[in-house]
């Protein structure tokens, strides 16, 4: 990693704050290196200055030109004007990175100047404990170096993978919006105990421990899923009875619809953006 990158992020919501957390936290690079930025919630670029030392400028007084990675963290509808109102203060030589959903290499590339290096990541809020699945889809003009220098930066928040652009609604659906499905699990687990006399707080933690070695299981064990899953599962015991139970309720079902759920709406934003230009 170049001692010299510098990295500015536009937008200064959940996402820009959890990718700033696990990169400060690696020492990777320096808080001076990091500049995040809004249109005018100065209260915000303060708290994550005093938070993670970096620098919060509000976007009309940063200089893009300097910084070598620009990461968009907006909204995704404000993402075109973004990209029109960047397009003449940075250089062919920079990267601009989306975070966002629906956004597209192709679009970024149809709303910057031709040959603008531009990659499309996906990473989930993990990255503040510098646990994120991270995907990394580069575009046409992206020079491998710059391939490997994002790649550096991302592994500073967890884990990255080097998908095709066609396969990133998916990965939305699996990672970026995974953690929910498990919190919105765990909110069940948290209830359920509770119904049943158990303390909320020793739910919580128990329930997380299970998730997290059952993953740990999955990440370091030869085994699949599925035969993992019949490791554990003894003819007429307790996890058949649990088993079958989620089965019939639909358990399977739900966790790929909220996959295709999540996946398609990632497509959906991308075709509205296409649909809706921003008027000048």
């Amino acid at each position: 990693m170049s001692t010299n990158l510098r990295v500015a992020f536009i937008g200064a919501g959940n996402m820009a704050e959890a990718m700033v957390s696990g990169i400060v936290q690696t020492g990777m690079l320096e808080p001076h290196q990091i500049t995040v930025t809004n249109k005018s919630n100065e209260d915000r670029l303060l708290e994550l200055h005093n938070l993670y030392g970096v620098q919060g400028i509000r976007r009309d007084k940063v200089q893009l030109s300097s910084y070598d990675f620009i990461f968009l963290a907006m909204k995704p509808k404000d993402a075109e004007a973004s990209l029109r109102s960047i397009k003449d203060e940075i250089n062919k030589d920079q990267v601009v990175m989306s975070v966002l959903a629906g956004i597209s290499t192709d679009f970024m590339q149809e709303h910057l100047n031709e040959g603008q290096q531009v990659v499309r990541v996906m990473p989930n809020t993990s990255s503040m404990l510098r646990e994120s699945a991270t995907a990394l889809a580069p575009g046409e003009q992206v020079t491998m170096k710059n391939i490997k220098l994002a790649k550096s930066l991302l592994a500073c928040i967890g884990e990255v993978y080097l998908i095709e652009e066609d396969q990133m609604d998916l990965f939305t659906g699996i990672a970026g919006s995974g953690p929910a499905y498990f919190y919105y699990l765990m909110e069940h687990i948290e209830k359920t105990a509770f119904d049943h006399g158990m303390d909320v707080s020793q739910a919580r933690e128990i329930g997380a421990q299970t998730i997290l070695g059952a993953a740990k299981m999955i990440i370091e064990r030869e085994e699949t899923p599925a035969e993992l899953r019949h490791n554990v599962t003894s003819p007429n015991g307790t996890t058949a009875a649990g088993l079958e139970a989620l089965a019939d309720n639909g358990g399977g079902e739900a966790i790929k619809a909220a996959i295709e759920g999540a996946m398609n709406r990632s497509k959906e934003i991308s075709e509205e953006l296409q649909r809706t230009p921003v008027a000048y």
